[in-house]
């Protein structure tokens, strides 16, 4: 994959990527892109809040979820994450 293709956002306090597979594949962005726009638009914000500002206070919109796994939430979707070195958070998976 060439260098940035799964960047989703670089911001002020964090760059957030999707995780991909060796494969190429990536299983929350094929999620993403199967989205309406409005559900779209309802986790890009929460990751331009969170790449920009640093945090998202409100635990029904990002949650730490135990053992290291973080969950942006626009709802009715969950974007599963982690945060990673050089202030980089990879979203894995969606559901």
């Amino acid at each position: 994959m060439p260098a940035g293709e799964y960047i989703l956002f670089e911001g002020n306090q964090f760059t957030i990527e999707w995780y991909y597979k060796s494969n190429g594949k990536s299983q929350a962005l094929t999620y993403f892109g199967r989205l309406d726009r409005t559900k779209k638009i309802k986790f890009i914000r929460l990751v331009e809040i969170m790449g920009t500002i640093g945090v998202i206070r409100n635990k029904q919109r990002f949650n730490n979820e135990g053992d290291g796994i973080y969950a942006f939430k626009p709802q009715p979707n969950r974007f599963l994450c982690f945060f990673y070195a050089e202030k980089k958070i990879i979203v894995t998976n969606a559901f």
